[in-house]
């Protein structure tokens, strides 16, 4: 499964602060149609992300019906991410 879409930054803060891409309401109804065949476990669903030329794998955390893309530092520091900054994400579900 391969979805587009485009996103804010948001900063979840904790012991120490972590970025994420809310995943929009229609894309994570298409996710949650596959995340049972997707899912290791805990609602969590491997992907590949591509964010312009940057690609990465993680894993998508579930969060109020919706799905959460963490942006490792790795990722947000090239192309200068922060708070509210609209990203496009390709996405691949690895199932």
């Amino acid at each position: 499964m391969e979805l587009v879409f485009t996103g804010q930054v948001i900063e979840w803060r904790g012991p120490a602060p972590y970025y994420f891409v809310p995943v929009p309401d229609d894309e994570s109804a298409d996710i949650r149609e596959v995340a049972t065949a997707a899912s290791y476990g805990w609602g969590v669903i491997p992907v590949e992300a591509s964010i312009g030329e940057t690609t990465f794998t993680t894993s998508l955390f579930p969060k109020d019906g919706r799905y959460l893309l963490p942006l490792k530092a790795a990722v947000r520091s090239p192309r200068s991410l922060t708070t509210d900054d609209d990203v496009t994400v390709r996405l691949t579900v690895l199932l």
